[in-house]
């Protein structure tokens, strides 16, 4: 999580990155914690707080980082996303699943309640009675169920991941950087201004991004009839 979140959080200063990508090196994306391990160790007991003081420093740093970083993130899923691999996900901007996708919280049928915005980040997605199956219940989101959920961008068979995500991933890359980031920020604080504020927002956001050369280049290739050849600046 240390890893991830120096990555995140030190993507802004690329300027060359574009886009940040989330894969799985195997056959899941991630499963999570490994609960059995931690809790098998019998020699050393955790001081009263342990989890407050821990969780904070890195599951609660990371998914804001991903929610708050001006890059588009995609999240590219085979097999079990589990725990924090599916907040992981569900962070993201887009998820593009291969058909043996599973989305699980595990918490609760394990005897405690979630962390790393799991409770935030799927009421918001799929609504407050769908994620009382998935995290009460513990009912899996398998990758047809995900589809009719609108939870992912689109699901493909597993050997077609690879050329299904470099798609979006070349759409957003060849995408007006600046607007995108703008455009994310406001959309995941949607749920959280007024109105008022929500027009705030976005008078100040076109006053950054029309500032940008790639609005310059937009508005020359709207009048040249011709594809915009966006910069990223």
């Amino acid at each position: 999580m240390d890893r991830l979140i120096d990555h995140v959080e030190g993507a802004v200063d690329d300027p060359q990155l574009r886009v940040i990508v989330l894969e799985g090196a195997g056959e899941h994306f991630c499963s999570g914690a490994d609960l059995q391990n931690v809790n098998a160790r019998k020699d050393v007991k955790p001081r009263v707080g342990d989890i407050q003081r821990r969780v904070p420093r890195q599951a609660h740093r990371l998914i804001p980082a991903l929610l708050e970083v001006q890059l588009p993130v995609v999240s590219v899923v085979r097999g079990v996303a589990g725990g924090i691999g599916a907040h992981l996900a569900f962070a993201s901007d887009f998820i593009v699943a291969g058909r043996s996708a599973r989305f699980v919280e595990p918490f609760v049928t394990r005897g405690f309640s979630p962390d790393s915005g799991g409770t935030f980040l799927l009421t918001r997605l799929v609504g407050l009675a769908r994620a009382r199956r998935v995290v009460l219940l513990g009912d899996e989101i398998d990758a047809e169920t995900a589809e009719r959920w609108e939870l992912v961008h689109e699901v493909v068979a597993d050997e077609e991941l690879e050329s299904a995500s470099a798609g979006l991933v070349s759409r957003l890359r060849d995408a007006p950087t600046v607007a995108l980031g703008l455009s994310k920020s406001m959309m995941n604080r949607a749920f959280d201004v007024t109105a008022q504020e929500a027009l705030s927002n976005e008078a100040f956001a076109l006053e950054l991004s029309s500032r940008s050369k790639d609005f310059k280049e937009g508005m020359a290739a709207f009048a040249e009839k011709r594809a915009p050849r966006y910069r990223g600046d």
